[in-house]
């Protein structure tokens, strides 16, 4: 038996001024720097790095477009991978101080 579940779509963003700028620069930066990480990259690559250049830019296009004229719609990459850093961060600190040398 198949169980479908359906979630309820998230709510608009909330807008504030100077959204639409950093909406724009966080939607531009995060697929530059994967594009960047796989032009450095201390092995060749081959293909695989102008493939994720180009899935790289189409990516940031979309985004872009996303972040300008449907800024209700964009939510920041940057502030979920802070959370998530933060997060190990905290753990990690739990741990140090719980843990006996």
């Amino acid at each position: 038996m198949w169980l479908l579940v359906s979630r309820e779509p998230r709510p608009d963003a909330p807008y504030w001024p100077g959204r639409r700028l950093l909406s724009a620069i966080d939607a531009v930066t995060w697929p530059f720097l994967w594009a960047m990480v796989f032009a450095h990259a201390p092995e060749p690559v081959g293909i695989v790095g102008p493939l994720v250049a180009a899935v790289a830019f189409l990516s940031g296009l979309g985004r872009l477009r996303r972040a300008l004229w449907l800024n209700h719609r964009y939510w920041f990459t940057t502030w979920r991978w802070v959370r998530v850093v933060v997060a190990m961060f905290v753990a990690g600190a739990v741990l140090k101080l719980t843990l006996p040398a």
